[in-house]
């Protein structure tokens, strides 16, 4: 079982342990590759100097490179800083040139967890102090098998399904990678990502790609009981979105869009929406496992949708 320890700012950790959030954005300056881990894999905490010790981790979900301002409208305060001002203080100082929103990293981790400052753990002899970033272990070997060990000494507490699956003796197949994303309880945040990144960031209904306008639809709302998963996402331009949970379009099972006749019924209007009406799905998520889910449509079809 591979995890990653990865160098952490204190000050993210400071705030971020105090909230308590359900999910977090690990944020790094500029775009590099991040690849060590998959979905379901453990991510951790180390502190700088002097606090040199790992302090928590969480579950990763996945990395994206995002503009700032779109990490923030995701994650907001689960970015590790109070408001947007505080978080470009963070992060501008660390991005050569003058960018007022620059393009960072994003490890997205799920279910994060903060030890109490005397159950820190010393990390590894072989993690160098000269280590920058981060570093990949293994339980195959002796050095990750200790760690991965007093990791969950710590955890144990924890006495959940999830917990008891991360133990090497409770393995089974397909636990990471993406049957993690369609089992794990995500948050909003890593909602909005996953649909984001699955529809290539284009509207699914019109092909706009003008990011600040994209929004992730849930096709059955949260407080519905819809599961925060990519096939129960639309990636749709704002105001498609706010038509979409009015019920004034639609989205059929075989993917193709309803417009409602009550917009010009109630409004006299709707001349741009209607010439979508019947069209197939222009972008769709490449995996069948995150098309809009069948269950899903039906659903909003029957107790949403404005006929």
């Amino acid at each position: 079982m591979r995890f990653y320890v990865a160098v952490t700012n204190n000050s993210w950790y400071d705030y971020l342990s105090a909230i308590q959030p359900d999910e977090v954005n690990f944020w790094k300056p500029g775009g590099q590759p991040f690849k060590a881990i998959q979905p379901g894999d453990l991510f951790l905490f180390k502190l700088h100097a002097p606090r040199n010790f790992i302090a928590g981790g969480g579950y990763f979900v996945r990395y994206e490179v995002l503009p700032l301002s779109l990490a923030w409208d995701a994650f907001g305060e689960k970015n590790g800083a109070e408001n947007l001002a505080d978080l470009r203080k963070l992060i501008l100082p660390l991005v050569p040139g003058n960018h007022f929103n620059p393009q960072i990293g994003c490890a997205i981790l799920n279910e994060p967890f903060f030890f109490p400052r005397e159950s820190w753990i010393l990390p590894p002899p072989d993690f160098a102090p000269n280590i920058v970033a981060g570093k990949t272990y293994d339980t195959t070997s002796n050095t990750g098998r200790n760690l991965w060990g007093a990791v969950l000494e710590r955890l144990v507490l924890d006495t959940t399904d999830r917990i008891r699956e991360m133990i090497p003796e409770y393995e089974v197949e397909n636990r990471h990678g993406k049957e993690y994303l369609q089992r794990a309880r995500l948050g909003q945040g890593a909602f909005r990502v996953l649909v984001t990144g699955a529809y290539q960031r284009r509207c699914a209904i019109s092909g706009e790609r003008t990011l600040p306008v994209l929004e992730a639809a849930h096709i059955k709302p949260f407080a519905e009981s819809g599961p925060n998963r990519i096939n129960n996402g639309l990636l749709l331009r704002s105001d498609m979105h706010k038509l979409f949970d009015a019920g004034y379009l639609t989205v059929t099972p075989d993917y193709h869009v309803e417009v409602s006749r009550r917009i010009k019924e109630e409004f006299e209007n709707g001349l741009i929406y209607y010439p979508y009406h019947g069209r197939k799905l222009l972008v769709l998520p490449d995996s069948n496992m995150e098309k809009p889910g069948k269950d899903y449509l039906e659903w909003h079809n029957r107790e949403v949708y404005r006929r």
